[in-house]
This record gives structure tokens, sequence and C-alpha cells, in this order.
């Protein structure tokens, strides 16, 4: 007969780290997606970001010009920082 020996007491510590570690990726999965959204629709969401957070901004920029191939994505820094400054949201020198 089979004795059952039980399990290292350091295993519990593992199996929830693990559980901890999936629920803490899935919450900045859904938070990173829920940020790009609201940054691919809402032009003064990214007025907000380019008023706050520049770094974000140009790599989301960066990443969209890098990935797509359509003009408009491939020009929409551009696009954003003219009607920005014909609205008077930014300075017309930066």
């Amino acid at each position: 007969m089979l004795k059952k020996s039980p399990k290292p007491q350091y295993f519990k510590y593992v199996r929830s780290g693990a559980k901890a570690l999936f629920v803490l990726e899935a919450v900045i999965f859904a938070t990173s997606y829920g940020v790009w959204y609201r940054m691919n629709t809402s032009r003064d969401f990214r007025l907000y970001m380019y008023n706050n957070y520049y770094w974000i901004l140009n790599g989301y920029y960066r990443i969209g010009e890098s990935v797509s191939s359509n003009p408009v994505a491939l020009q929409a820094r551009e696009v954003d920082m003219k009607i920005w400054k014909q609205e008077g949201k930014i300075p017309s020198d930066a």
C-alpha cells in the first residue's frame, strides 16, 4: 500500500503567490488596455496625456507609427498637434 506523505509547507505559499501574480497581471493588462482604448478614441484624453504623461503618449504614437501602414495613423501626432494649436489648447511654439 502506498503511503501518502504531506506536501511541503512552502508549496502552499508558491500556489498562493502564483495566483496573486496571475491576478496582478490580469489587472495590469486590463488597465493598460483601458488606457490604450481611451487614447485611441479620445483626442481630449490624448491632450491630457500630452500635458501630464508625455512619455506614455510618445510611446503610443511610436507604436502606432511602427505597426500601422494606415496613412492616417502615421500622421496622428501631427494632426493632434495641429488641432490643439488651432483650438489654443497648447502654445503655438510647442
